[in-house]
């Protein structure tokens, strides 16, 4: 052993010498300065990876923005790429004029500034934030052709704020009170009611925080409510107001939207939690393999129940599944990142992946979820999705 460690010493000291060496001289390469150093860091410019948007002209300030799943790496999502949903266009709000005002059925209605919410011990929780309509057409047979077009209403932020039970306590609760209703500053008033056993929740925050940064304005600032597993629409922008009641208070958010329509005609409201669900990102649409042979499968799993608990991954169109491997950290609600060695023959391929959360809930086929869903809502779409690996390498929806 000593001996193979003083090997192992003697070629680290020659390779550093040689490397010294070549340091020394220079190479071919002319010695410049670098550029300046910046105040505010960016991207270097040959990184072009960026959100594709989709505005509805009938609704000026409405639509969203997809986060590019496909080239982004580990289980964080920078601000600058966080997926958004907008109703009514971003307000610009002044943090130092912003207040929350929490009223309803409280002991003693109270308005807090930010730097009031601030003054709070504050928590950070790495979750993920998926739109309630991430995917909505893939129920009804339309297939975006990459994973940022199908599953790009999607990412994954570590928030920092106050749990919102501590200020709910400073108001003090009646006993009458079983809702919240959280509202935001946008021209729309975004609001949804949230019940009170979960607004307690010590995961519930109010959010200032995004990144080690305050949240972008895109995403709430100065102050948003962040409901860990919840779609995306409950988590309520440039909050501004929450209302303690008995009864929810059936927003036009809550009952024309955000409800899924059954086969029977009935329609299901307050289905908070999203469901367990997977996607292969490398290789996924869009993307071609130039060569044969060894690939890495990688992609990204999450549940709003907890943590992933398996991933499986099949190349042979579902005939036949194998385990990947989950990468550290596993979190709960929180993105969990997966590879799987491939060796591609160059023949064509399905590569598609399944989760099991730790509830033992194993996500969907599309035809399972119709089997009982019907064909009538798209929303908490979670089935599994299938990418074609063609001869030529190339990557397509299958």
């Amino acid at each position: 052993m000593a001996r193979s460690r003083r090997k192992f010493i003697a070629l680290s000291t020659g390779v550093t010498a040689v490397a010294l060496s070549s340091c020394n001289k220079g190479g071919d390469e002319p010695s410049t300065s670098g550029a300046n150093m910046r105040p505010y860091g960016d991207r270097a410019p040959q990184e072009k990876i960026q959100r594709t948007i989709r505005e509805l002209t009938a609704s000026p300030g409405t639509g969203s923005s997809r986060t590019p799943l496909q080239d982004i790496y580990g289980i964080i999502t920078p601000s600058s790429l966080h997926y958004e949903r907008h109703h009514s266009g971003v307000p610009a709000i002044d943090p130092a004029t912003h207040s929350l005002l929490i009223h309803g059925l409280v002991d003693k209605p109270l308005a807090f500034t930010m730097d009031d919410i601030r003054r709070f011990p504050a928590v950070s929780r790495i979750i993920f934030l998926e739109c309630g309509g991430n995917s909505v057409g893939e129920q009804s047979g339309k297939f975006p052709e990459t994973v940022q077009g199908s599953h790009g209403l999607l990412s994954g932020t570590q928030w920092t704020g106050v749990p919102v039970s501590v200020v709910l306590r400073e108001a003090g609760l009646k006993p009458e009170a079983k809702w919240m209703l959280a509202e935001g500053a946008d021209a729309c008033r975004m609001a949804r009611s949230i019940p009170l056993d979960k607004a307690l929740d010590p995961e519930v925050l109010l959010a200032y925080g995004q990144n080690g940064e305050a949240l972008r304005p895109e995403n709430g600032y100065p102050l948003r409510l962040i409901i860990p597993g919840w779609e995306g629409n409950t988590n309520v922008k440039w909050l501004r107001r929450l209302h303690l009641t008995a009864e929810p208070a059936m927003s036009s958010k809550e009952t024309g939207y955000y409800t899924e329509l059954r086969p029977d005609g009935k329609a299901e409201m307050f289905t908070f939690v999203m469901e367990a669900r997977s996607v292969i990102t490398r290789p996924s649409g869009g993307q071609k393999l130039t060569s044969h042979g060894f690939h890495e499968i990688t992609g990204l799993a999450w549940t709003g129940r907890g943590k992933i608990r398996q991933v499986e991954v099949s190349v042979d169109n579902g005939k036949t599944w194998a385990d990947a491997e989950l990468q550290e950290p596993i979190l709960p609600k929180a993105l969990t990142a997966f590879r799987f060695p491939w060796r591609w023959d160059g023949e064509e391929a399905v590569i598609q992946c399944r989760c099991t959360d730790e509830t033992g809930y194993l996500q969907p086929t599309r035809e399972e979820l119709i089997a009982v869903r019907g064909l009538n809502s798209g929303y908490h779409y979670n089935g599994l999705r299938p990418w074609r690996v063609k001869a030529t390498g190339e990557v397509e929806s299958a």
